[in-house]
């Protein structure tokens, strides 16, 4: 029978607040900094108050043995002298309830907290004594905070509302201190004092009460504590703090390896994050290839796991051929992984070995979405195709810049995107990937990506939401191959897309199909849409195509006879609406179905020269479901990520 690996026991409060303040409970580095809003802190305030339960904590005996398995930082807002002394206790679950409770009711210090407008705030927490010997169901309106100064202004800091900035004004307008409440003696003393001279002795009576009814619930309050033995692995302890810390964000396998690398010396979160003097990898990538006037570029959401996930690929890889080389069998030999166990199994060694070329490998794949025509991060058909991407540029190195490898890995990569082969189970196919496609690169056989890559020719029916990976990988190709706009004739190169302000919109406008009473299911698919400037979709407007045809080749004066958009001959015309795959015959003659279904086989011979498959007619059994819409779907990703 396997043993318990904890104990649970409850503790006072006052005990742990205590030990939080020597030093004898700190945090595992992975733990966030403490970030709770005023509003939370002033609701677990009034708990305690009415002794109401806070919820459990769950901590990590520690001992000279493991005591180096994380990196430890003392709770915030302790003692400087807190660093010096042995945590006999890390605190896995409880952070934020144990430091805001420090802060408030211990420390002598104001608190910094945010706001409900997310704005940074020092305050000092007070209780309305009268408020609290009240109705015990309204004590949370007892419970306030006021500003640095302890005066509370209205009007536009005109009007004084309350002025507690002399501990005279505190005992004249019953307001308590909250950070007094384990040492209220001095206060109770000279607030006796204070009364007596103003001769209304009986106003101690108030306190005697508000002592028993409310201070003495923080002095006795207990605190279910549940208590993991110091051998408890870092795995475990990894798994118990996510399914324990419900209430805080989640902690991904990027926070786990921090504390682990901290106590190697590697500060991982610096890399990640930065320092004062340089910026750290995520402000590298976001920024990298940007176009000028615009504050990010396609690596925008690249997270720490998938960069971690991509290093996790090339060590593992380079295990397993280790193994190989040793003559171990096929069947035997490691696997390559990308899993959360892996990222959590990654040797600091491996991390620093790897971690330059991954950069490097993100910064290629951002290069070679640009080729792609993805220049944007709302464009990028699946976030999850960059780690593959990266791990796979990182490393074949300087060859990737050959334009027969390019070749190669552009099919590979729309194959991804039009068999729509990262929407789940990605971790697999990333390992397949790192091993398949490199050898293809190198003469071998074609990477499973490649076979499975194959698009289902009824897809362009359904595909509605700009979510959809094929959706977007439809209009990159369209920019690739030289769609020109309707009527600059311009080439959306990226200098093109962003000042003219490139968009994906209705090629029959949606105005005009609702009028014709064409099914929404028809008119709204990926068929009717094509990349646009912002500026001739304000011609096209919401009239038939031949109408708004007719207005491009007119072209358009202003007011003072300056010419605009110069007259435009129909053949040259035709040449831009060929470049989309759209049949001038049909838009000229208003023909909608006769345009579904020309685009429709012109699409699906874009997409087979891409993927290097013959598009295949026949229909597939249909997914279960319908496509969301795009407003349904505009809060949606691609795929889970891995934490």
């Amino acid at each position: 029978m396997s043993k318990a690996i904890f104990q649970t026991n409850p503790i006072s409060l006052e005990t742990l607040l205590r030990d939080c303040e020597s030093g004898k409970i700190q945090l595992p580095d992975f733990q966030r900094s403490w970030v709770w809003a005023e509003d939370r802190i002033l609701e677990l305030i009034a708990s305690v108050s009415r002794a109401f339960p806070i919820g459990a904590l769950m901590t990590l005996e520690t001992d000279p043995e493991t005591a180096g398995i994380f990196a430890r930082r003392p709770v915030e807002g302790t003692p400087l002298e807190a660093e010096e002394v042995f945590a006999g206790q890390l605190l896995l679950d409880g952070q934020q309830r144990m430091t805001s409770l420090y802060q408030t009711c211990m420390r002598q210090l104001v608190v910094r907290t945010i706001s409900p407008k997310k704005k940074l705030l020092s305050r000092w927490f007070y209780i309305d004594i009268s408020k609290a010997l009240g109705d015990d169901a309204l004590r949370e309106s007892a419970i306030f905070s006021i500003p640095e100064d302890r005066v509370l202004r209205t009007n536009f800091n005109k009007d004084v509302v309350l002025d507690l900035s002399t501990r005279e004004a505190e005992y004249e307008q019953l307001m308590f201190p909250v950070n007094q409440v384990f040492d209220w003696d001095t206060w109770q003393e000279e607030f006796g004092d204070y009364w007596i001279d103003k001769g209304e002795p009986e106003k101690r009576k108030v306190f005697r009460e508000f002592k028993d009814r409310v201070l003495q619930n923080f002095k006795s309050y207990q605190v279910p504590v549940i208590t993991l033995d110091s051998d408890t692995s870092h795995e475990a302890v990894c798994l118990v703090f996510e399914k324990v810390n419900t209430g805080g964000k989640p902690l991904d396998a990027f926070e786990l390896l921090t504390a682990m690398y901290a106590a190697r010396g590697e500060k991982l979160r610096d890399y990640w994050l930065g320092t004062p003097d340089k910026p750290g990898l995520q402000v590298r990538l976001s920024r990298f290839g940007r176009a000028a006037d615009q504050k990010e570029g396609v690596l925008a959401k690249v997270a720490s796991t998938d960069v971690l996930q991509a290093i996790a690929l090339l060590h593992t890889k380079d295990v397993r051929n280790e193994k190989a080389s040793q003559g171990v069998r096929e069947n035997e030999l490691p696997a390559v992984r990308a899993t959360r166990q892996s990222l959590l199994s990654l040797p600091v060694e491996a991390y620093l070995k790897h971690r330059d070329a991954v950069e490097k490998g993100f910064q290629a794949a951002a290069k070679f979405l640009r080729q792609q025509s993805i220049y944007r991060v709302l464009d990028l058909p699946y976030q999850t195709q960059l780690v593959p991407l990266a791990a796979i540029f990182a490393e074949l190195g300087d060859q990737a810049e050959h334009a027969a490898i390019q070749q190669k890995i552009a099919r590979w990569y729309w194959c991804g995107v039009f068999g729509e082969l990262y929407g789940s189970a990605v971790e697999s196919r990333f390992a397949r990937d790192i091993v398949e496609v490199p050898a293809w690169l190198a003469g071998g056989s074609l990477p499973s990506t490649v076979t499975d890559g194959v698009f289902r020719a009824e897809r362009l029916f359904t595909i509605r939401n700009r979510q959809s990976a094929a959706y977007k990988g439809i209009h990159a190709l369209l920019m690739k191959e030289g769609a020109k706009d309707f009527r600059t004739g311009q080439a959306y190169d990226a200098t093109i897309f962003f000042d003219e302000a490139v968009d994906i919109h209705h090629i029959f406008p949606e105005k005009w199909c609702k009028d014709q009473n064409i099914n929404v299911k028809r008119y709204d698919c990926v068929l009717n849409k094509t990349p646009l400037s912002y500026r001739t979709n304000r011609i096209i407007g919401g009239v038939a195509p031949s109408k708004y045809l007719d207005r491009i080749e007119a072209g358009r004066t202003s007011k003072n006879g300056q010419v605009q958009d110069p007259p435009l001959d129909p053949a040259v015309l035709d040449e831009y609406l060929r470049s989309h795959c759209i049949s001038p015959e049909h838009l000229r003659a208003d023909d909608f179905e006769g345009f579904l279904e020309q685009r429709r086989r012109s699409l699906l011979q874009l997409i087979a020269n891409a993927t290097g498959h013959t598009v295949s007619e026949e229909i597939a059994a249909e997914d279960e479901g319908e496509e969301l819409t795009d407003e349904l779907a505009r809060d949606t990703t691609d795929s889970p990520r891995i934490d």
